[in-house]
């Protein structure tokens, strides 16, 4: 008979008294682990709810300007303004409203110099979400087109709407832009029968059969200006969901390159390699690794033609898909993604040698989610608690690739430096984070 096979434990049912003490030991084990991922889900999961809880409660701090030029500038400087005071008389209405409307606010002339264009800058400039301006020749352009019957008048040519909906497409397409379509729709029903009354009592000496039909009605209109569109759609990828593959492909560069690190340190046939030499060799190879793979991931972004070589363009025109820095976008596009990788990477490495495998992989969750919670959606509608996020490495990397692609106000030497302080920050943790797991590796705890 095989000795091995006499010598062999013989399975017993789950219930057999000789693993009562494994049973035990199984028991508080499983417990405890599952008490400690539940917990974890609540509090982590809880990180990204939160940051859309008060939405509605912070809808106001996306300010909308409204800025009257009617009459208040030369050649068009008159008394008795029509179109810009209905504006302003809708606007405080809303304002004053209990109901759930943006943070809009009057503004005078006077702070942009008189001149539509500062707005339109202000705008680009990210001082506000949006904004309204009447223009300065609004009411005296109506009216001499009711007198000298201008068939060639545009009512669209009364009022500008100024958006940058490349700034932050799904704010603007949610909130922003809803609610301007209320607002104009509000105007124009105020506009009008004012408007029906002064023609009336002009009608006199105005044959209305000969009046262009537009000066009529509708009179005024709504030029829908958005200085940076957010074109095309396949840009969306490269902001959203593809940062989220770019923390993962950092993450699991470790677990897949350890292995080769590890050879230096086995005495097979060679020397041990001395660990601070090691320590080097690791953060070499890793920046390397990155700089190839972000490489890679930029190149999916130039193969579905996401523009990398148009030029850029004057702040206060709208222009579809301009580049910051015009053939030279995607080497900026691919180094912002090395950095970002680097950033996100290297403490996704610390951590795995830290807490070791499979409680690192709790570490990746909470690193995906804190950055998707900051990163994707706009900090302004966030409880303030959230104010850290500006310091995360997703939000500098979603600030950056919208200048890049949009040409966007631009931030970007913030955001480098953010990312190079979270690799600076990490690179110095990294030889105590090598420690700790040589030290377990030691006793036997990895």
């Amino acid at each position: 008979m095989d000795k091995h096979a006499i010598d062999e434990p013989v399975p017993v049912g789950f219930f057999d008294p000789a693993l009562s003490a494994v049973r035990r030991r199984v028991f508080i084990q499983w417990s405890r682990t599952v008490f400690i991922l539940c917990v974890f889900v609540l509090a982590v999961l809880s990180l990204f709810w939160g940051s859309q809880y008060s939405t509605e409660a912070n809808y106001r701090a996306l300010s909308v300007w409204v800025v009257d030029f009617d009459g208040t500038v030369d050649p068009y400087r008159i008394d008795d303004p029509i179109v810009g005071p209905v504006v302003t008389n809708v606007t405080s209405s809303f304002i004053n409203s209990p109901a759930l409307h943006l943070g809009y606010e009057i503004k005078s002339p006077a702070e942009f110099d008189n001149d539509p264009w500062a707005v339109r800058q202000a705008v680009y400039d990210e001082h506000a979400y949006a904004a309204v301006i009447v223009n300065a020749n609004a009411t005296s352009l109506l009216r001499a087109a009711l007198t000298d019957r201008n068939y060639t008048y545009d009512p669209t040519g009364v009022i500008q709407s100024v958006i940058i909906s490349a700034r932050d497409e799904k704010t603007y397409y949610a909130y922003v832009l809803p609610d301007l379509a209320i607002l104009q729709t509000a105007v124009l029903m105020e506009f009008g029968p004012r408007w029906a009354r002064e023609i009336t009592s002009t009608s006199s000496s105005t044959n209305l059969s000969q009046t262009p039909p537009q000066a009529i009605n509708p009179a005024i209109g709504f030029n829908d200006i958005d200085l940076r569109p957010f074109t095309p759609a396949v840009a969306g990828p490269s902001m959203t969901i593809g940062l989220i593959y770019l923390i993962i492909i950092a993450f699991f560069n470790y677990p897949f390159l350890m292995g080769i690190h590890a050879h230096f340190m086995k005495p097979d046939g060679h020397p041990p390699l001395k660990v601070p030499h090691w320590i080097i060799w690791r953060i070499l190879s890793a920046i390397a690794a990155y700089f190839f793979l972000s490489l890679f991931y930029s190149l999916v972004s130039l193969a579905f033609n996401i523009p990398f070589s148009n030029d850029s363009a004057p702040d206060t025109l709208s222009a579809n898909s301009p580049n910051a820095y015009g053939k030279g976008s995607f080497v900026v596009f691919w180094m912002l993604n090395w950095v970002g990788m680097a950033a996100l990477g290297f403490p996704c490495e610390n951590m795995a040698m830290i807490l070791g495998f499979p409680w690192s992989s709790l570490f990746l969750i909470f690193w995906v989610i804190t950055n998707v919670a900051t990163g994707f959606y706009v900090l302004d509608l966030a409880p303030g608690f959230y104010a850290w996020g500006y310091a995360w490495p997703l939000h500098r990397i979603v600030e950056a690739i919208r200048t890049i692609l949009f040409d966007t106000h631009s931030r970007i030497g913030l955001d480098f430096a953010v990312l190079f302080i979270w690799v600076a920050i990490s690179l110095a943790l990294y030889p105590v984070a090598t420690f700790i797991m040589r030290w377990k590796m030691k006793r036997g705890l990895e």
